[in-house]
């Protein structure tokens, strides 16, 4: 695409928090042309109606959410972000990408390569398993390549976001084994999208604590999928994730046993702490949004909320001979929506910093 003529794009399900985070970047993206927001609750409403917050912005005080129609979809814009329910962004996915559409998909129908394996965590049958072989999974720092030609891009969720990209380089490296790999993570309220259900009501969240999703968490499946795909060989985790009092961010804590036996050797452990570094510098030493932490620095979200950035910091336990490996993002941002945008300018050949900085 020519960088000097901005992308026409079209955001589908704008009204959730993902939806309304990409509206809110794609009016100041400068290689970007937002001519289509859709929302059936707010069809004939203009953005700045329905987020005042963004009311400054010219182009949201004249474009009006409209219906979704597929057909005037694929006529108005060149790429389409879906931010709809797993099941549903399937059924404009498929026609969009055979109209030609480059398609940025927020929800699972496309992360997850065996139909089987969906059906198992989605609890129904895929919904257009003939597109799986041309979707690539959207972690810019891992799949930048295949992103760039990519014409249907399913972005990761949010907790494999914060576990898949301070993990994946050490399993390639083969300095952990991938059988012995626990994670914890804390995820804000927004995690679970706009909608009122009562366990997430300011009075059911506030004040309380509580794992979900024991022990079968429906990200697991990429989790999993992506981790395999690292180590070489079918590998199961065990995944806890927590409900935290916030509106956003997740922080997440791995236990990991690395493959090198120290047995008191100081001489090993610095060998391995020396590779470690190294790991993660090959990795993400020029990522712009990876941030690795040094010293006693350790990933805090409050350093990455609102932002496209993760932070990785780690430690070794010489007590327990394990590896602890901690991260922080915004799970609406770095989780969904600016991630979403990382890819999109990734394909469209524009910086990948362009519109997040």
């Amino acid at each position: 695409m020519d960088n000097k003529v901005p992308t026409k794009v079209a955001v589908v399900g704008a009204a959730g928090y993902a939806g309304e985070d990409l509206v809110r970047l794609l009016l100041s993206h400068p290689h970007a042309d937002l001519v289509t927001v859709t929302s059936r609750q707010y069809a004939g409403q203009t953005v700045a109606k329905v987020f005042p917050k963004f009311s400054h912005l010219p182009r949201a005080r004249t474009l009006r959410f409209v219906d979704p129609n597929i057909d005037l979809l694929g006529k108005q814009a060149e790429v389409v972000f879906l931010a709809l329910p797993h099941g549903v962004a399937a059924e404009f996915a498929v026609p969009l990408v055979q109209q030609g559409v480059r398609v940025i998909d927020l929800s699972a129908d496309f992360r997850i390569r065996d139909p089987k394996v969906y059906e198992e965590f989605y609890a129904h049958p895929h919904p257009a398993p003939e597109l799986l072989i041309d979707s690539v999974y959207g972690l810019a720092e891992v799949y930048c390549s295949a992103i760039e030609k990519a014409k249907l891009i399913a972005c990761p969720g949010c907790y494999p976001t914060s576990i898949l990209l301070p993990l994946l380089p050490l399993l390639k490296a083969g300095l952990v084994d991938p059988a012995q790999i626990i994670v914890n993570s804390l995820s804000g309220v927004t995690g679970a999208g706009r909608k009122l259900e009562v366990e997430y009501l300011f009075a059911e969240c506030n004040e309380s604590l509580r794992p979900y999703g024991v022990p079968k968490h429906r990200h697991l499946s990429e989790i999993e999928q992506e981790i395999s795909i690292a180590a070489g060989l079918q590998v199961f985790v065990q995944f806890t994730p927590h409900l935290v009092p916030v509106n956003r961010g997740i922080l997440t804590t791995l236990c990991l046993t690395p493959t090198t036996f120290f047995a008191g050797d100081p001489s090993k452990m610095e060998t391995f702490t020396r590779q470690l570094t190294d790991v993660y510098q090959a990795a993400y030493g020029a990522s712009t949004f990876v941030r690795l932490l040094e010293g006693k620095a350790l990933p805090d979200t409050k350093n990455v909320v609102g932002t496209n950035f993760i932070e990785i910091g780690w430690r070794f336990d010489v007590r327990t001979g394990r590896l602890i490996v901690m991260s922080a993002i915004d799970n609406i941002v770095k989780g969904t929506s600016s991630q979403a945008i990382q890819c999109f300018n990734i394909a469209t050949n524009q910086p990948e910093t362009s519109g997040l900085i």
